[in-house]
């Protein structure tokens, strides 16, 4: 058999990272350095992009660091019992490629995610391995972003911390149930006893600011999550309680949620089509709500049908057609908790209005100015020169803000 070459293992095994959700793409233009004779790209594999905890958009390098596993999980491309080609990349080849990536100015971090071979613990030292070696014997400073494995030893994810950036656990499903029936050999105990460690390591590593000597940096960027959604029977209702869980109980710093895809030699009991992209979004808009406007989960999925939000409008729009007698909202007199649930007032505007009326009474042109689009904002506001009569309460209003059927919204408020 032909020896794989590492070009082989490279491409193998960053397209087998792609179904890891947790690397936000920055919708940045694509740039090829081949074509533009300059030095780096935004193309090419492996290399996607996220954001680094201070907010910077960053190029990453996405890898397995194999896609051998022990695991038989029914939703999973690399499950024991996959036919896929397999390839492995040793803890030096990893630490290649990162610094040869990061000199060509292709790349500023390493996203670095695995299948579990032999046992959890080989599997993680192994990945603390090849972070302790780019610190430590190679200087990276770039942005590092483990996958740890929930059941490795609490030593090994303790020394991950000190070398990642950003550590993550997946809670893989919505539900404890589903997790148990797709993946019988990963126990959601397990998981969230992990999870629970970590969250209690990053606090202790923060110290406290009175103390003159602080503890080393620990997982700065903190801790996340992925949860596939559409590959069981679960409603937004309950994706978003579990969201709403893990925030409270394990301080994350970010859910991401992974529209299921259809895998080769699938299980029958997973389904034949991915769900509607626009769900993940809508999701994505929902965990919004609840992190930074002051929504709780009942009010928003209150906005759809059947614990499921409605994929035609985003979600904060549905809650305000479903509570017409909130409004209108004097942009004058409101407090901040409540400009924010005004459809098309995203926090940044209401700042801005809060901050503007201090100085002046504020009219429909000053709103106009302060926000990203006024038509959909008027119907559910006051302002010093405007009132919205019976706009607010026309049957006819729903068809009016919301975007044509066939137009895919993919802003958020």
């Amino acid at each position: 058999m032909a020896k794989i070459t590492l070009m082989d293992k490279l491409a193998i095994l960053s397209d087998a990272a792609k179904y890891d959700a947790s690397c936000a793409s920055s919708g940045t233009t694509k740039r090829d350095s081949v074509k533009s004779k300059g030095i780096g790209s935004t193309e090419g594999s492996g290399i996607c992009h996220a954001y680094a905890p201070d907010g910077r958009c960053i190029s990453l390098l996405k890898i397995l660091m194999t896609n051998f596993c022990v695991y038989d999980c029914v939703y999973c491309v690399n499950r024991s019992s996959s036919n896929v080609q397999r390839a492995r990349f040793s803890v030096d080849e990893v630490v290649k490629l990162t610094m040869e990536f990061y000199k060509r100015n292709y790349i500023e971090g390493l996203f670095l995610s695995s299948g579990i071979i032999r046992s959890s613990d080989y599997t993680m030292e192994q990945m603390v391995a090849i972070a302790r070696k780019l610190r430590l014997e190679q200087n990276f400073a770039g942005y590092i972003h483990l996958k740890t494995i929930p059941d490795a030893s609490p030593i090994l994810i303790e020394e991950a911390g000190l070398f990642a950036d950003r550590l993550s656990i997946n809670i893989e499903m919505p539900t404890d149930l589903s997790l148990e029936s797709f993946a019988p050999e990963k126990k959601p105990r397990d998981i969230k006893r992990s999870m629970g460690h970590l969250r209690l390591k990053i606090e202790e590593h923060k110290g406290e600011r009175r103390e003159r000597i602080k503890p080393p940096k620990f997982a700065p960027g903190g801790q996340s999550t992925q949860m596939i959604i559409g590959a069981d029977a679960s409603s937004d209702d309950q994706i978003l309680g579990r969201s709403e869980n893990l925030y409270g109980n394990y301080q994350l710093r970010r859910v991401y949620y992974s529209a299921f895809s259809p895998i080769p030699d699938a299980s029958s009991r997973l389904p034949l089509l991915k769900p509607p992209l626009m769900r993940e979004h809508r999701l994505y808009q929902a965990d919004w709500l609840m992190r930074f406007y002051g929504f709780d989960r009942g009010e928003i999925v209150s906005g759809g049908d059947a614990g499921m939000l409605d994929l035609s409008i985003d979600p904060k729009l549905a809650w305000a057609l479903k509570n017409r007698g909130r409004f209108p909202v004097d942009v004058n007199r409101a407090d901040r908790e409540m400009l924010l649930r005004v459809p098309g007032f995203g926090t940044k505007a209401v700042d801005r209005i809060l901050s503007t009326r201090r100085h002046r009474t504020l009219r429909l042109d000053d709103v106009a100015r302060l926000c990203q689009s006024v038509a959909k904002v008027r119907p559910f506001i006051e302002a010093l020169d405007w009132t919205p009569g019976g706009l607010t309460d026309r049957e006819s209003l729903r068809a009016s803000v919301a975007p044509p059927p066939k137009a895919e919204q993919l802003s958020l408020f």
